[in-house]
């Protein structure tokens, strides 16, 4: 917007929404990667508005720490305990400089999934029609819930009436008001001390601002949204649903049209905050959540979750559950794998079949292939770790490191007691338990005696299936004998 025509723009974040039935403030519910309330400051930040403001009262604390996290520069005003949707308009209006003469956009922080282009559209036509208010209505098949927008005999805005107070024929009305609205600042400054709290609800309704401007003359207007799922405002958990839904489709189809391979849109979760590149791969039942980037040719899936991940190019991940990892280009991962906070494969590594990493930096063409746990290790470059290792990190005081070089190949089953090192091209033999530093080249052996006891299953397991098939072998064994006895 230009200086000679600015816009402020006031998010409507105080309320309760008691139907949602939580301890989390409504507007801090999630879906496609950020609050509800994120994504409404999201698309207001793409219009160049002069001035944001986010009215809260409910869980202020938490709802404006949620915000500085993203958006620090939002003006956060407060709501008092005069209730009402116009109240919090008349505390945001008193909040913008005095000579601002601009448009104010008025946007609710439960009604995430309105894109910047309806809204530009939104206060261009309003300002092609030099209207002193405009609203956004949609028509819905069900509009149950919603405030409905009246109009009178010619077509134009009347009013807006509120579920709780309108008539049989006003219910009877399918469209509805988004709850978003375009307001000449002069206008709104005039009428909006006028509101008063004589309804059903005792509260200071935004809504009637409508109905006063009529009063004075003044134009009104609206506009319908081209999506009608674009006005979808969240109040129950029903409704959040719902709209994370339409929020992963739009998501999904985005992505397609970018050059990626979604192979079942249906289960396909991609955060809004996620990043991918063409030639991508997503296969059925994958979620990539949160800050996660796939670089171009990787294959994500099936049944995989990714959150604040970085997958290289050409890497294969399936199967697999990983946070805050890092997986090199041309890496492979899974299936059942899981990878948590700190883990860093290399390219060309692989971490394979029920395997568990966990602040783990793994070398470049390294491979942990088998029913293993690393925590707290470094590995160097070509290192092949056998089935079954346990890096031992904890002591049941403090957790330590392992080091593991370049070029090692360890025995299967091996334990490694932190903290040791076990350095370049050494090699551990199958079943070691290590617990000093292996030299470089070294061969580690933690070999005891086999020692057998005859007869012990007999002895202290009598009665069982066990001693009765060894009592059986044993007698087999001696028949065996005697017979090769005779033949001498």
């Amino acid at each position: 917007m230009t200086d000679n025509n600015p816009l402020a723009i006031i998010v409507l974040a105080a309320g309760q929404g008691t139907r949602m039935k939580s301890r989390l403030p409504k507007v801090l519910h999630p879906i496609g990667g950020r609050p509800l309330v994120g994504h409404v400051l999201a698309t207001a930040r793409r219009l160049g508005a002069a001035h944001i403001e986010v009215v809260v009262r409910h869980e202020r604390d938490r709802v404006v720490a949620a915000l500085q996290e993203e958006y620090p520069d939002a003006i956060i005003v407060d709501q008092d305990e005069v209730p009402g949707t116009g109240r919090a308009v008349q505390l945001a209006v008193d909040a913008l400089p005095a000579d601002f003469s601009g448009d104010v956009l008025i946007l609710s922080g439960d009604v995430p999934l309105l894109d910047a282009e309806t809204l530009q559209a939104l206060v261009e036509g309003h300002r092609a029609a030099s209207a002193a208010a405009t609203v956004l209505s949609a028509r819905l098949d069900d509009p149950t819930g919603y405030g409905r927008v009246i109009r009178d005999g010619e077509g134009a805005v009347e009013r807006i009436v509120e579920q709780k107070d309108a008539s049989d024929a006003e219910a009877a009305v399918s469209e509805i008001n988004a709850g978003v609205y375009v307001f000449r600042a002069t206008s709104l400054r005039a009428v909006v001390p006028q509101l008063t709290q004589d309804n059903a609800q005792g509260e200071l309704y935004l809504t009637d601002v409508i109905g006063l401007l009529r009063r004075a003359q003044e134009r009104v207007a609206a506009e319908l949204a081209p999506d009608p799922a674009a006005a979808f405002g969240v109040n129950d958990r029903v409704q959040l649903a719902e709209a994370g839904r339409v929020l992963n489709d739009r998501i999904v189809r985005r992505w397609q049209r970018e050059g990626v391979t979604i192979v079942d849109p249906a289960t396909t979760w991609i955060d809004d905050t996620a990043t991918l590149s063409p030639d991508v791969t997503i296969l059925p039942n994958t979620h990539i959540l949160r800050a996660t980037t796939v670089a171009a040719g990787a294959t994500i899936g099936p049944d995989t979750s990714l959150v604040d991940c970085e997958v290289g190019e050409d890497a294969v991940v399936r199967r697999t559950d990983a946070t805050l990892a890092v997986i090199g280009a041309r890496a492979t991962v899974g299936p059942f794998a899981y990878l948590r906070a700190g883990t860093v494969l290399a390219d060309d590594g692989k971490i394979g079949t029920y395997v568990e990493t966990k602040n783990a930096q793994i070398g470049a063409g390294s491979k942990v292939p088998h029913l293993s746990y690393i925590g707290d290790t470094t590995i160097g470059e070509r290192v092949n770790i056998g089935a079954g290792a346990i890096t031992a990190n904890y002591d049941d005081l403090a957790k330590h490191r392992t080091e593991i070089g370049d070029e090692v190949h360890t025995g299967s089953h091996n334990v490694f007691v932190a903290p040791v090192r076990i350095g370049d091209g050494a090699k551990t033999g199958a079943g070691a338990v290590v617990r000093k530093d292996v030299p470089a080249g070294a061969l580690a052996l933690t070999v005891a005696p086999q020692r057998n006891v005859e007869g012990w299953v007999e002895n202290n397991r009598a009665g069982t299936g066990a001693a009765e098939a060894a009592a059986r072998a044993r007698a087999a064994e001696k028949a065996d004998d005697g017979s090769q006895e005779e033949d001498r």
